[in-house]
């Protein structure tokens, strides 16, 4: 079984440069906690959001145990709209810079996809630029 290289991005002192002020994950270390999110812990409520809809939590499974083929790379950004009917659902995601991994998309904004990866060992919150995918597969 081919095993995917896997990506740290939990270090506590990027996390505290890039988000001052944040708390942990009580129990996760280096996982960002915005304060007064109802809905998700990690995501922060936006004026006039009624809060995420219900499953928005991180997976409670790891990924499928398989990585899938790529069916075709593309020479543009992907749309958020063909993303978007990924959501909430395991996806499989190739970058630009030759990185792939599982994803859990919970938002997609106009230029940006936010959920959770997969980093080998438990699901991660991270956000990506829609520029920076090169292709996805969803299932």
């Amino acid at each position: 079984m081919y095993m995917y290289p896997t990506y740290h991005y939990e270090d506590q002192a990027y996390i505290e440069r890039q988000f001052p002020g944040l708390s942990v994950f009580p129990g996760i270390p280096g996982l960002p906690q915005f304060p007064g999110q109802p809905g998700i812990p990690g995501l922060p409520q936006f004026p006039g959001q009624p809060g995420l809809p219900p499953g928005s939590q991180a997976p409670t499974a790891p990924p499928p145990a398989f990585i899938p083929q790529q069916q075709s790379a593309s020479a543009f950004a992907i749309d958020p709209g063909a993303i978007s009917f990924c959501l909430f659902r395991n996806t499989f995601i190739w970058l630009n810079n030759g990185a792939r991994f599982w994803y859990y998309p919970i938002f997609v904004g106009p230029r940006s996809v936010a959920g959770f990866r997969w980093n080998g060992r438990f699901w991660t919150i991270f956000g990506i630029d829609t520029r920076q995918i090169n292709s996805f597969t969803c299932f």
